[in-house]
C-alpha cells in the first residue's frame, strides 16, 4: 500500500512582516501627518488646515488694535507675529532682507524715495489709512500766536519734511518757491517772504523739543506717546485733496510676494475686521481716514512718485 504524502505547508515569506511594517508605518505617517496639519488649532486654525505664519513690522507696536489683529488673523489660519521697530529707517531694510514677510507703517511717498535712495523695489501690497500731520504748540494756542522770528521743528524726513512744509505754508507761517510740492525741502523756503524759522530734526525727536520751540510738525504716531492730543493741534493738511493719494499708508511687500495668499489674507482681515478699525480710529484719536484703494492704483502712484524723484536726483 503507497503511503501517502502528507501536504507540507508553503514556506512563510520573510517579506510579510516587512510589508506588515512599511504598512503601518504608512498608516502612522498619514496619521502624523494629520495630526501636524492641525497644529495650528491651537493658534486659531481652522480643523484640517496648516497654520500659515507671518512676520509683520511696524513702527508701534505696542498700539491694541495690532493685538486685535494678531487674534484675528489666527482665527483665519494665519500666527501673525507683529515685530516693533525703533524707528522709521529700519523696517523696509529687514523686510528686504527676509527679516520680515511685510510691513506696516509708512505712506507712498516714503516707500517710493527708500527704494530711489536704495535701488530697493518693494511693492504696496493694500491701504489702510490717510493720517492728517498736524502743527503742535506747548506754548501758544494757536497759529496767530507764534510770533515772527519763532522757530518751528518739523522732521528730517525727506517725505514728511515736504509734507510738513506744505502744512506751514497753508497755515500762513512761510512761503514755498513755486509753490511747494512732495518734494520740498528747507532750501526751498523763501526766508525773506516766512514769518517763522524751520528746522528739520529727527521725527521721533519733534514732541520733546516743544518745550524749546514755538510749534513742531509731529507725526501721528508720537503724538499720544508725547502726552499731547489730536485735538490739540494748530493745523493739518487736507486728506481730501486730491494730491494725498502718495501719503496714503500701505502694507508693502517684497516683488515676489505681491500675489501671496496668506498675505492678501491678512490685508483684508485687517480692512474688514471692524474691532481693528476701531482700534485704528482710537489710536488716531478719530483722525483717521479708512481707505481702501486697488493694489493697481497704489502701484501706479508709486510708480509716478519713484520716477519724479528718480528724475530730481
Amino acid at each position: 500500500m503507497s503511503e501517502t504524502n502528507p501536504q507540507i505547508a508553503p514556506p512563510t515569506s520573510r517579506r510579510t512582516p516587512l510589508l506588515i511594517a512599511i504598512a503601518v508605518l504608512v498608516v502612522l505617517a498619514v496619521v502624523g501627518g494629520v495630526v501636524w496639519s492641525r497644529s495650528g488649532d491651537d493658534a486659531g486654525a481652522a480643523a484640517g488646515e496648516r497654520s500659515t505664519k507671518v512676520v509683520l513690522g511696524t513702527v508701534g507696536a505696542s498700539d491694541p488694535y495690532w493685538q486685535v489683529l494678531v487674534d484675528a488673523a489666527a482665527e483665519e489660519g494665519i500666527d501673525l507675529e507683529v515685530k516693533d521697530f525703533a524707528d522709521y529707517t529700519q523696517p523696509n531694510p529687514a523686510l528686504s532682507e527676509g527679516e520680515l514677510d511685510i510691513n506696516q507703517f509708512q505712506h507712498i511717498v516714503y516707500l517710493a524715495e527708500y527704494n530711489v535712495a536704495n535701488d530697493d523695489d518693494l511693492v504696496p501690497l493694500g491701504s489702510t489709512a490717510i493720517y492728517p500731520l498736524g502743527l503742535y504748540s506747548s506754548k501758544v494756542d494757536s497759529v496767530e500766536d507764534i510770533q515772527d522770528g519763532d522757530t518751528v521743528v518739523v522732521p528730517d524726513d525727506d517725505s514728511n519734511q515736504a509734507r510738513a512744509l506744505l502744512i506751514l505754508q497753508s497755515a500762513g507761517l512761510i512761503t514755498l518757491e513755486d509753490g511747494g510740492s512732495i518734494y520740498s525741502t528747507l532750501a526751498d523756503i523763501d526766508e525773506d517772504a516766512s514769518r517763522v524759522q524751520v528746522k528739520a530734526i529727527k521725527a521721533d525727536l519733534t514732541p520733546t523739543s516743544l518745550p524749546d520751540v514755538a510749534a513742531a510738525v509731529i507725526n501721528n504716531d508720537f503724538v499720544e506717546k508725547a502726552g499731547l492730543s489730536f485735538a490739540d493741534a494748530l493745523a493739518t493738511d487736507d486728506v481730501e485733496d486730491p494730491n494725498a493719494l502718495p501719503y496714503v499708508n500701505i502694507f508693502a511687500v517684497r516683488p515676489e510676494d505681491r500675489d501671496d495668499p496668506a498675505l492678501l489674507e491678512l490685508v483684508e482681515i485687517y480692512q474688514e475686521t471692524q474691532a481693528v478699525l476701531d482700534g485704528v480710529q482710537d489710536v488716531s484719536g478719530g483722525t483717521a481716514e479708512l481707505v481702501k484703494i486697488p493694489q493697481d492704483e497704489l502701484q501706479a502712484s508709486l510708480d509716478e512718485v519713484e520716477a519724479d524723484t528718480a528724475a530730481r536726483q
